[in-house]
């Protein structure tokens, strides 16, 4: 029998971010006086999120394994098919940790309960405790939500995945030009666009970049989003610049399952990202194309 191990992810906090910077705690404490901050405040998220992560490992069901991984690290760590990945932080934090998975369970920990409710870390400190062991004990009676992804491969075999939503457009968000394929039910439709980039959004993702698009859509008809949970996107095209050599007629619309978008370049390069990671992204060279469909793996988040 393979042996459980606890996947503890975290990213790095504001204190350690300013005492990088600024080298001391006096340094850093004059830095945010200046902007009408103090470091108590600062240090206080830094202790609640110690002490979440704390009270966290102190629980670990006897005989697990444990890693800790800084949000950084990740896409250099190996997820194993039987760990219980543990995010302790805030909800973009569960989003950057989905797209390395395929299929693990995920349990999201909010450090600081209370402060700013979460979506995806649902749970404080103590509750996680209870349900780590029950994952351990009774793992089949723990609820779980599948939490539909997003996902685009690039024709030689790269891909990503991503929770909220994935970018395809120029690298400084600049207008690019590209063609447009629509695969759904409407048949196969084409069109040689010159935008800022599109956008394709999960329901999880439907509350954030994607609900900013779709307000400002909201005078020609509003398209409905799907839930986290429906298996289907939503997509829109930035910006979508008319001229004799590029069109705009279609700029927004839905994916089901089995539905997809692909994007050919036209021009010398576009990258392709999840859920604001620029950092880490996939580049399409011109003439290569990019295909986006719902993803194969969900995001099983305790409930």
């Amino acid at each position: 029998m393979l042996r459980r191990r606890a996947v503890v992810v975290h990213r790095r906090t504001e204190l350690d971010e300013l005492l990088d910077r600024h080298s001391t705690r006096g340094q850093a404490e004059f830095f945010l006086r200046a902007r009408g901050r103090t470091l108590g405040e600062v240090q206080d998220r830094h202790d609640a999120v110690a002490r979440a992560r704390a009270a966290v490992t102190a629980a670990l069901p006897e005989g697990w394994a444990r890693a800790d991984v800084e949000r950084t690290d990740l896409s250099r760590f190996l997820v194993a098919p039987e760990d219980v990945v543990v995010v302790v932080g805030q909800d973009g934090l569960v989003a950057n940790v989905a797209k390395y998975l395929t299929g693990q369970v995920v349990l999201g920990v909010d450090p600081e309960p209370g402060t700013n409710p979460g979506v995806l870390v649902r749970h404080d400190a103590a509750a996680a405790v209870r349900l780590l062991a029950r994952l351990d004990a009774t793992p089949d009676e723990v609820a779980v939500d599948g939490l539909t992804t997003v996902r685009a491969d690039l024709d030689d075999g790269q891909h990503l995945t991503a929770l909220n939503e994935v970018f395809v457009g120029h690298v400084s968000h600049q207008s690019a030009r590209y063609r447009l394929t629509v695969h759904d039910d409407g048949g196969v439709r084409h069109e040689t666009q010159s935008s800022s980039g599109l956008i394709v959004a999960t329901g999880t993702g439907a509350t954030g970049w994607c609900a900013s698009i779709a307000r400002d859509r909201a005078a020609g008809g509003v398209l409905p989003l799907p839930g986290p949970q429906d298996p289907g996107l939503a997509w829109f095209v930035r910006e979508a610049w008319p001229s004799p050599a590029t069109g705009t007629s279609l700029t927004a619309g839905a994916l089901d399952d089995g539905d997809a978008l692909t994007v050919t370049v036209a021009t010398d390069q576009l990258v392709v990202f999840g859920d604001g990671m620029e950092s880490d992204r996939l580049v399409a060279s011109w003439g290569q194309e990019i295909t986006v469909r719902v993803g194969r793996q969900r995001l099983r988040l305790v409930r």
